[in-house]
Parts: C-alpha cells; sequence; structure tokens
C-alpha cells in the first residue's frame, strides 16, 4: 500500500444539511450532491488539496455498501486536522465553523506541545482539530 489517502467519507444523517455546513457554512468547493438516480448512491464530493476528496454519504447507504451494520455514532473514534499558518486562522476558523452551526468543543487554546488548537463538531458528530505548528510548514 502506498502512502496516501485520496478521498476521506464521512457517514451523514441528513446529507442535505451537510452539504449546506460544508460547502455553505465553511465554504469548501463541491459540485452538490450527485449519484441520485441510484439506490444508495447519493453523495456529495468536496475538493480538498492535491486531489485529495472529502466525500459525505448517508450514514445508511454507508452502511449498506460497506455490509456493517448501522449503529450510534461515536465523536470519539478519530478527529480530522485541519492545520493553518497562525494562532491567528486558528481564531478565524473556529468562528467560522461556530457561524456556520458546529458545535465548538475545545476553544482555541496554547498547547502544551508549543501550538495552538482547538477543536469543533460538525452537525453530525465529527470532530474537527484547527491547529497551528509552529513546526510545520505550510503549502498553500
Amino acid at each position: 500500500m502506498k502512502p496516501r489517502i485520496s478521498v476521506l467519507t464521512l457517514g451523514v444523517d441528513d446529507l442535505e444539511k451537510a452539504v449546506a455546513f460544508y460547502r455553505d457554512g465553511l465554504g469548501l468547493p463541491t459540485e452538490g450532491i450527485v449519484g441520485k438516480e441510484f439506490e444508495h448512491g447519493a453523495v456529495a464530493f468536496f475538493d480538498l488539496q492535491s486531489g485529495v476528496k472529502l466525500a459525505l454519504w448517508s450514514r445508511k447507504d454507508l452502511a449498506h455498501e460497506t455490509k456493517i451494520p448501522l449503529s450510534a455514532p461515536s465523536s470519539t473514534e478519530m478527529t480530522i486536522g485541519h492545520n493553518v499558518a497562525s494562532k491567528e486562522e486558528v481564531d478565524q476558523v473556529m468562528e467560522q465553523a461556530r457561524k456556520a452551526g458546529a458545535k465548538i468543543i475545545d476553544p482555541p487554546h496554547e498547547a502544551f506541545w508549543g501550538g495552538y488548537s482547538g477543536h469543533f463538531m460538525d452537525p453530525d458528530g465529527h470532530l474537527w482539530e484547527v491547529v497551528w505548528n509552529p513546526a510545520w510548514e505550510l503549502e498553500e
């Protein structure tokens, strides 16, 4: 296996609402929901950096596709990291997420390791960490 990820798929309860959060609230680019003509096929893709995609797909359809029984979601399974170039940008992105309808779980603060970060939860309970790491140089 090569060390790369090309698509990160999030299971959501309300696809239209989730698309509005990521497209309208966070400003991520998308062509909207595609695949509605197929049973279990409706999905939305968002373009991230270097060809990486974020996909939103109904939790029920994801369970059907993977043949894993639908169960209660847990926000503590993983976080999605969004690295930014400054402490001020952490604050800006966290405020943008709050205005879009995210729940601020962990307000921005100085991290014990020397960075600055905060966590928000999207409307479906997925955790995002917005972080400035002084040791990482970001490519724009």
